[in-house]
Parts: structure tokens; sequence; C-alpha cells
């Protein structure tokens, strides 16, 4: 069987301590100062240490920083898109010293982590803001988020000490977990599916499109924190298994969990987005419309176009691009504009607030638009709360 894609920089990152080496971190964490993370930095200290985000070891100092928010590339070269940080109030950073570890606990006061801290530093927001999310505008989450954080960035490699408690614990894969599940299925091309909402018609005609082609289909829903009027995880995570049940044939799907939170940073988190996948084993990635995108603030086709504008060989895993795909009430199938020749009046496509809106009075979703088994587990979702 020929080798499987490499990880992001070549080697899959690994910092989760066992045994010994476990028991002398813990060790030294209790007799250190204590960060305490929220839930972005809780998910993003679990994808550093399983290797979901090759080829850090840690959080980004000043240099990696800088050269990510206006290159998109690590100090050394390598693509990497989004600054992956830790911020600290003012009071946390007094209490902090360079080149001493620092305890990473969460919310409940769990040791979670250790980091050894390399470099503490602030930045310019407002830059960071309209160079990542390409907007300053906080009513976009992400630029809240960034806007909230605390003032100081602590940077250095970390360990984790405990494994978070997964919210779906049969959906739970590391990187090497779903590169074992791929080769015991003699999978030799993998597509990945991103997605933070249930899978509507459109979504499954991509995948079984590209399922023509390809051995089989990473179905890999983002769990961690997203917007609160996105549909919850519990339910979208439902919907995908009543799907699967019904429509798909079972030895070419995997279904998992991805456990990193929404930044919606369109175009530089599809690049995130393709990069995780490889790390996880995916040879090739649907970037589809809009993709990680939130409001109006990218173009339909813009993450697209970034990943078509990186250089050769900095991204090993294969984008497969698509256009928005509907329903034409006229040809009787999910089509896009390359292969539809009737307008909009024939075709069917409802917006999120019209499905929120048909959900919450209690009315079926068209079926031309998604299942009925997925739209009742929506419909059952919307009318419990």
């Amino acid at each position: 069987m020929p080798p499987q894609i490499p990880p992001h920089g070549g080697r899959l990152i690994d910092r989760m301590l066992v045994g010994a080496a476990l028991e002398d971190a813990l060790a030294r964490a209790e007799a250190t100062p204590r960060v305490t993370l929220n839930e972005v930095a809780l998910a993003d200290l679990e994808l550093i240490a399983t290797g979901v985000y090759s080829p850090l070891t840690g959080f980004l100092g000043s240099a990696d920083h800088e050269r990510v928010i206006s290159e998109m590339k690590l100090a050394d070269g390598t693509l990497w898109p989004i600054p992956i940080t830790l911020a600290a109030s003012a009071e946390q950073a007094a209490a902090l010293r360079e080149g001493e570890p620092v305890a990473l606990q969460d919310a409940a006061g769990r040791l979670v982590g250790l980091l050894e801290l390399r470099e503490m530093y602030q930045i310019d927001v407002p830059r960071e803001a309209e160079l990542v999310y390409q907007t300053t505008d906080e009513a976009h989450p992400g630029v809240a988020r960034l806007y909230r954080q605390g003032p100081v960035l602590l940077a250095g490699e970390v360990w984790q000490l405990a494994a978070s408690v997964p919210s779906f614990p049969q959906l739970a894969y590391t990187p090497a977990q779903t590169r074992a599940a791929f080769a015991e299925r003699g999978w030799q091309t993998i597509v990945g599916f991103q997605t933070r909402n249930p899978v509507h018609r459109a979504h499954e005609y991509l995948q079984k499109v590209a399922l023509e082609t390809i051995d089989g289909l990473l179905l890999h829903p983002l769990v961690g924190a997203t917007k609160d009027d996105d549909v919850p995880a519990a339910t979208r995570v439902r919907s995908y298994e009543v799907l699967l049940e019904q429509y798909y044939p079972p030895s070419r799907v995997l279904l998992a969990a991805y456990p990193a939170a929404m930044r919606y940073a369109g175009p530089r988190e599809a690049v995130l987005h393709a990069i995780s996948r490889q790390n996880y084993g995916c040879t090739h990635f649907i970037v589809g419309r809009d993709h990680a995108g939130v409001g109006s603030y990218y173009g339909t086709y813009d993450a697209q176009k970034l990943v078509d504008s990186l250089e050769p060989g900095a991204l090993e895993i294969t984008a497969i691009k698509f256009e928005h795909t509907f329903y034409c009430q006229t040809c009787v199938a999910i089509v896009s504009a390359r292969t539809c020749p009737h307008d909009r009046s024939h075709h069917l496509i409802l917006s999120g607030t019209k499905v929120r809106e048909l959900l919450r009075a209690g009315e079926n979703l068209p079926p031309e638009f998604t299942r009925p088994e997925v739209a009742e587990v929506l419909r059952a979702a919307y009318q419990a709360r």
C-alpha cells in the first residue's frame, strides 16, 4: 500500500505526556503559577498536542505571529494562515516569568497542560483583525473575540497533561487514529468535508461526487465553540448519524469530530481547515461556497481563490473546488450554474434565516433541500427549545 500523505511540515506532532514523563510534569505544574484557558484556548491546546496543528508545538511567539498575519507563514517559511496564540490578562502576566513553566487549567480548575513560557508580548489588535479577518468590525464574531481577549500573549511549547473530555466520545479520533483507520480500511485517497451545519442535499451531492473517484470520506463536523445562533453540535451530530444510516455506504465513510472552535476567518480559515485535514490523513479537501464565512464579510469564492494563490508545494492536500449547488425544480436535480440553464425562479434556495423560521414554526423542510430524517431531527430540536 502506498505511503500516506505526510503531515504538514513533515512530522505528526505529539505533545501528550504519559508515564514517568507525565508524573514529572504534573509535579512541576503543581509548583508553578496557573493560567485558566477559555474554550478556544483549551481546544487549541488539544489540537496542538494531538498533531492536528502540526507542525506547531506550542503557542506562537512574536516572530511567528508577525509573519503569520502579514505573510501567512511561520518564521521558518512554512505555510500557516491564522495565529494560534494564548492570551492572558495584565494581572495574570504580572505573576509570570519568561523562561519558567506555567500550568494551564480549564475553567473547573483541572490541570490540563504545561507551557514552557518563552516569551510574553503584545500585539496591534486592529492590525491583526484587518489582516486575518479582513475587517475591524466588532460585529464579526472572530474580531469580537479578538478584542475581548487579554492584552498579553504567552508563547512557548506546550505539553498536554490531561486529555479533554470529548463531547462525542464515539467520534473522538486523533490524527494518528484516523490515519490508522484509513490504513485499516485500505483507503489510499480520502476526502475531508468540513461543516458546522447539518448536511443538506447540496452538501450530500458534493460529497458523493467526490466519492465517485476517491476511496473514502471523512465527514468531519466542527464541534468546538460556535456562534450562539449556529445549530448546536449535538443536534448536528445526530443529523449526520441519521443521514449516514440511510444514504451512504458505511464502508466508505468515517464520521469523526473536529474539536476546534470556529474563528469565522473565511479564506484563511479554509486554509487552516485544509492543513488540519492533511494532518488527519486526508489527501483531498472540499472547499465550497463561502467556506468558514459569516455574514457578508467575504466573497463567495474568496476561499477558493486564496487556495489557488498558494505557492506550489505549500500545501500537499488537494483542494476540490465546487461552485454553489442547489436544487432546480425544472432539472429535478441538484445542479450548479455550470450545469443548469434555468434562472433563479426555478431554483430552491433556502437561507439559514428561512430554515430557522420554518423549524421554529414546526414546519417541515422541503425534501429537495434536506433528507426527511435530517429535517425531523432539526424540527424536534427546535421545538424542544
